[in-house]
Formats: structure tokens, C-alpha cells, sequence
């Protein structure tokens, strides 16, 4: 795996426009020998790679809350999932949209 398996719809984070403070600051961090404005490509790669992770585990917890409850929807059993993940804190919500999109496919949904 490298940088350029993060698919391009995966949540690009952004840094807020104004820091405060009495000196005038930028927002950006050192990769590679030039300043980046916002995640660099590695901390985007490690998020990522976080959230697809997650993805794979939850999978199974996905599949057997299925079983549990063959009445519920697609919908509803991965809205289950959202309720206990946002919990936890473990991504942003917008990593979560990406993971719980990222589900669907993976399942078939």
C-alpha cells in the first residue's frame, strides 16, 4: 500500500482559516520538504487506512446483526452501526459517512 491508494472520495479535512493568537500564523505542516495547507498525504493515508480497517472489522458485526434482526433494513442496521461508532470517537463524522459508504459497497447493499 502507498499514498495513492486513498480513493479520491475519501474527506479531506480542512484547517480553519484564522489562528489565533498575537503573531501572525499560517496553518500548514512540513512533508517532504515543502509546507502543506491542511492533512498531509501521509496523515491522510493513515486516516484512511484507519477507516477502511474499521470498515473490514465491522463487517461482521454488520453480517451478524443481520442475523439477530432479519426484519431491519440495510438502512437500519447500518444506522445501528453509526450510533455505535460515533460513540466510540474513533473517526469524524465525516470519515464515518465515508466508512459507513464504504460498507455498502463492501456488503453489497
Amino acid at each position: 500500500m502507498d499514498l495513492n491508494d486513498v480513493p479520491d472520495d475519501f474527506p479531506r479535512p480542512t484547517l480553519p482559516a484564522v489562528v489565533p493568537g498575537g503573531q501572525p500564523k499560517v496553518g500548514a505542516t512540513l512533508s517532504w520538504n515543502v509546507y502543506v495547507g491542511g492533512q498531509t498525504p501521509e496523515g491522510r493515508f493513515e486516516r484512511w487506512f484507519i477507516c477502511e480497517d474499521l470498515a473490514q472489522q465491522l463487517l461482521l458485526v454488520a453480517q451478524a446483526d443481520v442475523a439477530k434482526h432479519p426484519n431491519h433494513s440495510p438502512d437500519e442496521t447500518l444506522g445501528r452501526v453509526r450510533v455505535s461508532v460515533a460513540r466510540k470517537g474513533w473517526v469524524s463524522p465525516d470519515e464515518l459517512d465515508w466508512l459507513l459508504q464504504r460498507m455498502k459497497v463492501l456488503l453489497q447493499w
